[in-house]
């Protein structure tokens, strides 16, 4: 009996191996397929920029109920910052929602975007150093999440690319439950890209 017994043990070991190692397999597959399901992109067509808090809610993306749309509009109204600065803080403070640009934000913008607007602008479809980072028309963005973008409840990091850089650039943004819309919360996008091929005395 004994014998049998061991066989029997051994039998029922190498099932359970066996029945664990399918196990892993399908949660693998399972788990690649959603982070490859998470990798979406949306593309936004803007026949102009906003240059005013009414232009910029007159548009569809306007709703802000989707991360994406909020993301788009951010870049759009940070173009208008070298034309209006007042009226660009009136934008994106609709796009914070509940909160307000602070001080503290307004410097961090001041501080990246002075002498160096063609930042905002190389976020969009056609803007090269070569050509001076001026956008194709209609100006249109692409906005991307990663398998990450999500992973905290009500908040998402989502990127935009620059035509200066070699990696997305990340702008944070959060989920007001009650209205389900989308607001910025950190803009992350505007570290240096490379300058205008023509403000660069090496090219």
């Amino acid at each position: 009996m004994a014998f049998f017994d061991s066989i029997k043990n051994q039998m029922t070991s190498q099932l359970k191996r066996e029945a664990s190692k399918a196990v892993n397999s399908a949660t693998q597959d399972v788990s690649q397929t959603i982070a490859k399901g998470r990798n979406r992109t949306e593309s936004f067509s803007f026949a102009s920029l906003p240059t005013s808090v009414a232009e910029l809610q007159a548009l569809p993306e306007a709703s802000l109920d989707t991360a994406f749309k909020t993301t788009a509009l951010c870049i759009a109204a940070l173009c208008n910052w070298e034309k209006d600065t007042n009226a660009t803080w009136e934008m994106l403070d609709f796009l914070k929602g509940p909160e307000t640009v602070n001080e503290r934000e307004k410097q961090f913008i001041k501080d990246r975007l002075s002498g160096k607007q063609y930042k905002t602008l190389s976020f969009f479809k056609g803007a090269t150093p070569d050509n001076g980072y001026t956008p194709t028309s209609p100006y249109t963005i692409t906005v991307s999440e990663n398998p990450y973008s999500f992973d905290e409840e009500n908040w998402a990091t989502l990127y935009v690319t620059s035509g200066g850089a070699d990696a997305p650039r990340p702008v944070k943004l959060r989920r007001k439950p009650s209205t389900n819309q989308w607001f910025i919360n950190d803009i992350q996008c505007l570290a240096d890209i490379r300058i205008p091929t023509e403000q660069d005395p090496w090219a």
